[in-house]
């Protein structure tokens, strides 16, 4: 569970460095000074929104056999999603998917409703877009790996099978039969298809500059849109404190004139001033009216571009859990292979004691492994409900 702990410190961090007064090392220092980082991380697992989330996915596994029928016997899906259940828990031998679980489980409207509300802001409405698009194909991502998860679930399932035999009978004492079916079972083993292999570093590292270069682009135009509101607050002030000041020479060279003149041109002196004020006021609503804009929109961007630096930090943990999995399946395969070619009994005997020693360590990769995508999905869902959320208020 180590490896995944970099994303919860990730996120604290970008959280508590938005905080005035405080620079980059004083939150670092303030947060490596916290006794609670384990407890915050943990926490994260039992929340009610966690739970949620991974019984909402639970809900949409499509549960199959060989044949591509459904299975409606005890594998049915809605055992699946029992709100007790733990990926562990998920049966293995018939395949697994999820038929297209990221278009249900977002809770935000869908590409042809997002379109209209973003012309709101025409400028800008691109770059909102393009991280809807990206974060929807980051779910289908965490799909994708859920269903190669569960396959080598079933994958693992002969080994256990094996290691559940040995456990009953010593391999000295096992019989023609039962030597040649714990063969079997190795030599099915290596012979299947390492459902992460297609999972490499490099498509990893190619959706991390894609997810990077998107953030760049959300925080750039973050911070020109927050320069402008800024200048029309000036430009704001500066118009006001002149109209005012000239307001001001106007009124006190109509009562000069005043003196001098006619009382109709004392008469006509209010209007002037009635219609100065009428003017500034107009003037001031348009501007107003910009500049609350203005702030919606540095608003949506800023949440997006937080939705995409989570969504990196939690796309290099998957990576690295992906990578460190993939490579500890691939030398299982590799030993049960070398073991089924030689044949020998002591070199069985050692093969089967290595699986049976590092099965629980396997399996808890697996169920971390698992945890992280359900965490992605969680993170993902949250961050674009919230930008909807800003949208619909414009």
């Amino acid at each position: 569970m180590s490896l995944m702990k970099n994303i919860i410190l990730s996120k604290l961090k970008f959280s508590s460095s938005t905080k005035e007064g405080k620079n980059g090392k004083e939150v670092m220092n303030g947060l490596m000074r916290k006794p609670n980082v384990n407890e915050e991380y943990y926490e994260a697992f039992r929340s009610k929104s966690y739970i949620e989330m991974c019984n909402k996915v639970k809900g949409h596994l499509v549960i199959k056999t060989s044949d591509h029928d459904l299975d409606e016997g005890p594998y049915s899906s809605s055992a699946a999603a029992s709100p007790l259940s733990s990926p562990r828990s998920l049966p293995c031998s018939p395949s697994m998917q999820y038929a297209h679980c990221s278009e249900h489980i977002l809770d935000v409207p869908h590409q042809e409703t997002l379109t209209p509300m973003s012309e709101l802001s025409s400028n800008h409405h691109k770059f909102l877009l393009n991280y809807f698009e990206t974060t929807l194909k980051a779910c289908k991502l965490c799909e994708s790996l859920l269903t190669n998860t569960h396959q080598l679930r079933r994958n693992n399932s002969v080994i256990k099978k094996a290691i559940k035999l040995i456990k009953r009978v010593p391999i000295s004492n096992l019989t023609s039969d039962q030597h040649h079916e714990v063969y079997k079972n190795l030599s099915s083993f290596a012979s299947k298809n390492n459902p992460l292999s297609s999972m490499t570093p490099q498509r990893f590292h190619e959706l991390h500059n894609t997810h990077v270069l998107l953030l760049q682009e959300l925080t750039s135009q973050c911070r020109k849109t927050k320069r402008k509101s800024r200048f029309i607050k000036l430009i704001k002030w500066a118009f006001g404190s002149s109209l005012v000041m000239g307001c001001g020479a106007l009124a006190v060279a109509l009562l000069v004139l005043a003196m001098h003149a006619m009382v109709g041109t004392m008469a006509a002196a209010p209007g002037l001033i009635l219609c100065s004020l009428c003017l500034f006021i107009m003037k001031k609503n348009r501007r107003k009216w910009k500049e609350q804009w203005l702030e919606g929109l540095a608003v949506k961007l800023d949440i997006a571009a937080r939705g995409v630096y989570i969504m990196i930090n939690d796309f290099d943990t998957m990576s690295r859990l992906v990578q460190r999995l993939n490579d500890e399946m691939e030398h299982r395969k590799f030993v049960a292979e070398i073991c089924v070619r030689k044949g020998k009994n002591e070199m069985l005997k050692e093969v089967m004691r290595e699986f049976q020693v590092q099965e629980g360590c396997f399996l808890e990769q697996l169920e971390e492994l698992e945890k992280q995508i359900y965490l992605c999905f969680l993170d993902i869902n949250r961050s674009r409900r919230l930008l909807v959320r800003e949208m619909v208020k414009c």
